[in-house]
């Protein structure tokens, strides 16, 4: 087991109707006036605009609304809502929505308390110092952003997407409403489903000794995911499942299945490259075609470990490792192709010849290479991209 500092300073607040203590929450930290951040009209039309409003207003919380965030949040947003923050000194930032709500409030923070461009933490010109207080009301399980101290942002000019990680991301609070998630569809449920499990296999698949407590944890939790999964394809009301994927999603990405491992998360650096180019390409839905591709390039650098994964998630009596692990990476598939999820870059649009767009994008232009069971570099990466075509 590697040496590890585990931090959660985040506080949680889970259950029915949480979100219209808010107002409460936000009084007793000191805060009076406040940034709020959302989408477009979805917390509009499904009340939870009102409600929040109402919260704040009753313990007299002064809000500059900053409204219109974009799946895939775009660093010109952030940098409009830096020069409010700085402006209208705001005290604080709270998220309503999920994850990409979430990593534009994340941004925001950092680029109102620093006389830097918030791009410059982004590109790792500069370190973040300092950081305005971000809470959240989350309103979809996906990104475990909620608890994570990671933020990721998109420059549309130069179509990078790059993040950021800093203790300065994690939030003072989260308010997890399972409820609030009942109304995410099928496939936007997928998308956070697959977004939480690569998160945690991500971290469980690196060479690295095992580690017996964090394998355990990140396990069972996969197979939670998926049972709880599997009740929403049938139905989307259902509260418990709603629940388990809720607070999966915060685990999945707060630090915990990683203790006592390296971290690499290559998938995400794959997915990072072909939705910074195609914004219209969903996060979740990107991993869904590249986690397979990748976990079939390179489990032949240690089929045992993956052999054994598969055989506790899906139940494989498969004794040859080579074949479980193959057996276990179609079973996975499947499973996401449950909330339609594509299976192939080309469901999306893109043309075979942006495989060297993606690889360029991906490495930096040939600059870096990813960490994984081998180094991934150019070839590795246009060759893990290929194949998913």
């Amino acid at each position: 087991m590697l040496d590890f500092i585990y931090n959660t300073p985040t506080k949680v607040i889970f259950g029915k109707d949480k979100h219209k203590e808010v107002g409460k929450i936000i009084s007793q930290l000191g805060f009076n006036k406040i940034m709020m951040q959302y989408g477009k009209n979805s917390i509009k039309k499904s009340g939870l605009y009102q409600e929040v409003m109402d919260s704040l207003s009753e313990y007299k919380i002064s809000v500059v609304e900053c409204g219109g965030v974009e799946p895939n949040p775009k660093l010109d947003f952030v940098r409009k809502a830096v020069q409010i923050a700085k402006k209208e000194k705001v005290q604080m930032i709270l998220a309503v929505g999920g994850g990409s709500v979430l990593d534009s409030c994340k941004g925001t923070a950092l680029g109102a308390k620093s006389d830097h461009d918030v791009w410059d933490f982004f590109l790792r010109k500069a370190e973040p110092k300092n950081a305005l207080p971000v809470g959240c009301i989350l309103t979809i399980s996906a990104a475990g952003s909620e608890m994570s101290n990671s933020a990721v942002l998109t420059d549309s000019s130069s179509n990078e997407k790059r993040g950021c990680t800093t203790e300065l991301n994690r939030c003072k609070f989260a308010i997890l409403n399972p409820s609030l998630t009942c109304s995410v569809n099928l496939y936007q449920t997928g998308c956070g489903i697959v977004d939480m499990m690569t998160h945690t296999m991500e971290r469980y698949f690196t060479n690295v000794e095992p580690t017996e407590i964090t394998d355990g944890i990140s396990k069972s939790l996969i197979k939670s995911i998926i049972n709880a999964g599997l009740k929403l394809a049938q139905d989307l009301n259902d509260y418990q499942a709603r629940a388990t994927i809720m607070w999966a999603s915060s685990l999945a990405h707060n630090g915990l299945t990683g203790c006592g491992r390296e971290n690499y998360l290559a998938v995400h650096q794959l997915e990072h490259a072909v939705s910074g180019i195609y914004d219209h390409v969903a996060h979740g839905a990107g991993l869904a075609v590249l986690y397979p591709a990748w976990a079939k390039y390179v489990c032949k650098y240690n089929y045992p470990r993956f052999a054994d994964f598969f055989r506790f998630i899906f139940e494989i009596n498969q004794e040859d490792d080579e074949k479980a692990t193959l057996q276990g990476i179609e079973k996975l598939q499947e499973f996401f192709v449950k909330f339609g999820m594509p299976t192939k870059l080309r469901e999306f649009g893109i043309a075979s010849d942006s495989i060297k767009a993606l690889t360029d994008a991906c490495t930096y232009n040939g600059t870096r290479t990813i960490k994984s069971y081998i180094p991934l570099g150019q070839k590795e990466i246009s060759e893990i991209f290929a194949s998913c075509y």
